[in-house]
């Protein structure tokens, strides 16, 4: 069996090795600049899926993503949550069928070379490997791992992204902050502090976002924000706001109404321009799609339910969109498409029940 310099992370296998092994399993993993998540699932017993898998085992490690933290690290995060994820399910690399690394950063066919590369160090060759864009998690956990359709992510950051069943993708937004990220969590955050900073100065009008992120912050003045804001200017933390905010509109204040309308606005855009770079919903605009929606921003904060006000939005524009807000998450999502991307490329069959032929 393969080790890399992370031999001792595989040391398991040793025992498990010694036991006969007949599991067969699958192990999704989502990739992102926070954490990169892993789950390992049974082998389904038909196709197409029907409902989302069990999960025998799940583990959490840093920072996958490669533009973020470098190759180095990034390689590590993914062995290491391998290894965890396979000792938590009592598995060994042989046992796994397929594997699909759902990664943020993934962006051009040379990032997918590089980690296919890492994972054939790791993996025997028999198994087959998929990498892709962590968007392509995100909308398989909310379409039992079938690429097609539109997936919005709105939280840290942004992107909807999509998906025709001929492989055609497209995507709108996720370049960041510095070249427009509006609709984000941070985004919204950002606009908040700029809100109050402004009603400081007399340049805007008063608003309860003031007091309301003072207290959040444990700040006794406006002032005191600039430090703050300056000391850490990390997204994720900037973007923890956001509930705050939805507080703020759901009990009347006028600006963080006008924040959170203008993300919902901002949210659309972005899936109006993929969905009509791919035709998604025909070119009469009434056609059937999938729209996933995941990440903080769309949840349901102090009563202030942004997801529904969106989907009000989208209604009007693709009358036959069909919202779906995942029980599952994307890690699963890339387990499940794992076993979709091993059926086609296998090209293994189903008997007239659907169970696969072995």
């Amino acid at each position: 069996m393969k080790k890399l310099r992370n031999g001792h992370l595989w040391e398991f296998e040793a025992e498990i090795l010694g036991r006969k092994e007949d599991k067969r399993v699958l192990l999704g993993v989502d990739g992102g600049t926070t954490s990169t998540v892993c789950v390992c699932i049974t082998m389904p017993s038909s196709y197409p899926l029907t409902d989302p898998p069990p999960v025998l085992a799940r583990a959490v490690a840093g920072c996958s993503n490669h533009n973020s933290v470098g190759e180095e690290a990034a390689k590590d995060a993914i062995e290491h949550v391998l290894a965890e994820t396979l000792m938590k399910a009592h598995c060994c690399r042989s046992a796994v069928q397929a594997a699909c690394l759902a990664v943020s950063g993934v962006s051009h066919p040379s990032d997918r070379q590089r980690i296919l590369q890492w994972l054939r160090e790791i993996f025997p060759s028999d198994v087959e490997l998929f990498v892709r864009n962590d968007s392509a998690a995100a909308l398989a956990c909310g379409t039992l791992g079938r690429l097609h359709g539109c997936v919005l992510i709105a939280g840290t950051g942004t992107i909807a992204y999509g998906f025709t069943e001929d492989g055609s993708e497209a995507w709108a937004a996720g370049a960041g902050p510095v070249l427009g990220d509006q609709g984000s969590g941070y985004a919204i955050a950002q606009q908040a502090l700029t809100a109050v900073m402004r009603a400081r100065d007399g340049r805007g009008p008063s608003t309860t976002l003031t007091t309301a992120i003072l207290d959040r912050l444990q700040l006794s003045s406006p002032d005191e924000i600039i430090g703050w804001a300056y000391a850490d200017s990390s997204w994720a933390r900037i973007a923890a706001l956001v509930p705050t905010v939805k507080a703020c509109a759901a009990a009347g204040d006028t600006l963080a109404r006008k924040i959170l309308t203008s993300a919902v606005e901002e949210l659309v855009c972005s899936i109006k321009a993929v969905v009509k770079r791919l035709t998604l919903a025909g070119e009469d605009e009434m056609k059937p799609f999938p729209l996933v929606m995941v990440g903080g921003v769309l949840e349901t904060d102090d009563g202030w339910d942004l997801g529904k006000q969106l989907i009000q939005y989208i209604y009007k524009l693709f009358p036959g969109v069909h919202p779906i807000q995942p029980k599952v998450e994307p890690a699963v999502g890339a387990a499940m498409l794992a076993w979709n991307l091993y059926f086609g490329a296998s090209e293994r069959h189903v008997d007239c029940n659907g169970k696969l032929e072995t």
